[in-house]
């Protein structure tokens, strides 16, 4: 049976991150980023692969830490309890395990420079409001020993700061058909590729790609024409964990915040901690916190051993963190009352992460959906 708990090793690690973000990444730095109109702090990235972070998931070989996808959520989890912004989930997360996928000497040096924190990626799949990477109609056609991308999509996490790209292409088949789909990795400073920020409420970097007959040679192309979802199901799947771990820890971190109110402000001359409506509350949303993070670790679990299994983890671990996360702003919204909703609070913040992370790599119906299917309704 999985074990749930933590190593030795993976409480130091929790230990560690914590006590790292809240010195150099508290929220206030996210306030920072978005006023200096800049996507994410670039020394912090820089910290964070020195200490091994870029590399969580990158064999030692190329100069990662191999330690694990339960140990890229423990990471993931305790970005997500300050509202850190870094390219951990694009690159140390989904673009490595797509590059590990694939293999080969240009993905070795490829995961390398992952590792050393000196390489960004971002993963260009949706074209529409909703995340279905079967539905890619972004065309690549033959041209002589390589191809000619066009088409656009939307909504690419760190899109406009990365400097690699990892585009899914359709090379044959239709829209719908997961057959048919090709991944190549081009730089983002290609001739015809362009890159429009888009203005997000969670102060994150996205934007819209457009290919205008961007070229591609056949060396880009990673892995066989027409087999991406061969390498890019385990990479969703790993950034789909990661991403619910960071929900949890973003409704632990606005948890904590509300706990700290409920303690110091009072009315009628009490603390309103000692209301009993509002105890239940704060008891119904901690228990359902620790549920998710049951479902968060053997996700990760899952991915370390048996990955080929971890789907039905995987999509009950977003399910569950999305609704906790919503619960948990919500009623962190609510009991702090109109300040809550003030730019002049953090509360905020979280509220507004939780509504991109909730649709970012499948909403909950899409993984409500895989649930119910791979338990045969």
């Amino acid at each position: 049976m999985t074990s749930l708990l933590d190593s030795d090793d993976e409480v130091m690690l929790r230990d560690a991150a914590r006590g790292f973000l809240d010195s150099n990444a508290p929220v206030a730095a996210l306030r920072a980023n978005r006023d200096e109109g800049r996507a994410h702090d670039p020394v912090l990235w820089r910290d964070m692969a020195a200490m091994g972070w870029a590399g969580v998931l990158i064999p030692e070989t190329a100069g990662g830490a191999d330690m694990g996808h339960r140990a890229a959520g423990i990471l993931a989890h305790e970005m997500g309890v300050t509202l850190a912004a870094s390219p951990f989930l694009s690159s140390a997360v989904i673009a490595a395990t797509t590059l590990r996928h694939a293999a080969g000497a240009r993905a070795h040096d490829a995961l390398a420079g992952i590792a050393a924190g000196e390489v960004t990626y971002a993963l260009a799949v949706d074209e529409g409001p909703k995340h279905a990477p079967e539905r890619s109609a972004l065309s690549a056609e033959r041209a002589g020993n390589g191809y000619r991308l066009s088409g656009a999509k939307t909504f690419v996490a760190d899109g406009a700061s990365a400097g690699r790209v990892l585009v899914l292409a359709r090379t044959s088949g239709t829209p719908g058909q997961a057959a048919g789909l090709s991944l190549f990795d081009i730089d983002a400073d290609r001739a015809g590729l362009s890159r429009r920020p888009l203005d997000t409420v969670d102060a994150r970097d996205h934007a819209r790609l457009d290919f205008d007959g961007v070229e591609a040679t056949g060396d880009d192309l990673l892995g066989e024409a027409d087999d991406a979802m061969r390498l890019l199901r385990p990479a969703l799947e790993a950034g789909q964990a990661a991403l619910a771990a960071e929900l949890a820890g973003l409704a632990g971190g606005i948890s904590a915040m509300t706990l700290g109110y409920l303690k110091e402000r009072r009315q009628f001359g009490r603390t309103i901690g000692s209301f009993q409506a509002l105890q239940h509350r704060a008891a119904h949303l901690w228990a359902e916190t620790e549920v998710t993070a049951s479902a968060i670790a053997n996700a990760g679990r899952v991915l370390d051993e048996t990955p080929d299994d971890a789907t039905l983890a995987v999509s009950l671990a977003k399910a569950r963190a999305t609704r906790t996360a919503d619960l948990a702003v919500r009623e962190g919204i609510q009991m702090h009352g109109g300040i809550g909703m003030t730019d002049d609070h953090d509360a905020g913040f979280f509220m507004k992460r939780a509504r991109v992370g909730a649709e970012w790599l499948g909403d909950y119906g899409y993984h409500a959906a895989r649930v119910a299917a791979a338990r045969g309704f």
